[in-house]
């Protein structure tokens, strides 16, 4: 997953609202988003190559989504998307989750954790050793820290707030928020040790590469009572992949 932006607590009717792009290479098998048949009580894509997660939620309103960081941290060997399924299986509180997984960040390479519910939301990245609780308020995360302005993010960001103004929600609006396939003058680009090219091939919110894009857009809403919807969307090549995948149920 490589970009991300939420409202926590910041809309009158829906405490919980996430739009997130996954950017993978196309040639990575991938599980799209279901109800897993051995943990029954998460709801997300699947990784099957590593077995993991970059984005999914429980029956109890919990849920979770990984980054990688670019231009620095840690390079090892265990996969980054068993922290989203970590933390969905975990019975732990979630200050003790996002604790022991900074304990052992050295053993992934670089990431962003963002994690919560409804009622709460917490962020670290093992390229430093903080667990932050975060305020009510809209944000965006992609590839280096929580809210970094990147332009595509502060895109992301502004696209959000015009796609939540309203007391009623268009679904077909948020999916579209991190549609766009705009790139940036490179003046304005990061400069991550990736080279200029990569750098504005990376630069729009959808990214379609020739062997690596956005792979789907995922859409989570927890309203008020409790009520959670999550939409799908996958992709390969730029072009929709599938039908809409859409699911609803009350936090158990």
């Amino acid at each position: 997953m490589c970009l991300v932006t939420l409202a926590f607590q910041h809309h009158p009717r829906y405490p919980l609202i996430v739009v997130a792009n996954r950017d993978e290479f196309y040639d990575r098998p991938t599980q799209p988003a279901e109800f897993w048949a051995d943990s029954p009580s998460i709801l997300a894509g699947r990784d099957l190559e590593a077995g993991g997660t970059w984005f999914g939620v429980d029956r109890n309103g919990n849920w979770a989504t990984v980054t990688n960081t670019r231009g620095g941290g840690y390079y090892a060997d265990k996969s980054r998307g068993g922290l989203p399924t970590g933390f969905l299986l975990s019975d732990g509180g979630s200050k003790d989750y996002f604790d022991e997984v900074l304990d052992d960040g050295e053993l992934y390479s670089g990431f962003n954790l963002l994690a919560g519910s409804a009622h709460e939301l917490l962020y670290c990245t093992n390229a430093r050793g903080r667990t932050q609780h975060l305020n009510p308020g809209i944000y965006t995360l992609s590839n280096d820290a929580l809210d970094t302005p990147w332009p595509k993010s502060e895109l992301a960001r502004a696209r959000l707030g015009m796609a939540i103004e309203g007391d009623v929600l268009d679904r077909e609006a948020l999916l579209a928020v991190l549609g766009s396939r705009q790139t940036f003058p490179d003046h304005l680009l990061p400069d991550t040790g990736l080279g200029i090219e990569m750098e504005r091939s990376l630069s729009s919110p959808f990214i379609d590469g020739p062997s690596y894009g956005t792979r789907c857009t995922t859409v989570l809403l927890i309203d008020n009572k409790g009520r959670v919807e999550f939409a799908e969307q996958n992709f390969k090549r730029g072009k929709p992949l599938g039908e809409l995948r859409q699911y609803q149920f009350s936090v158990a």
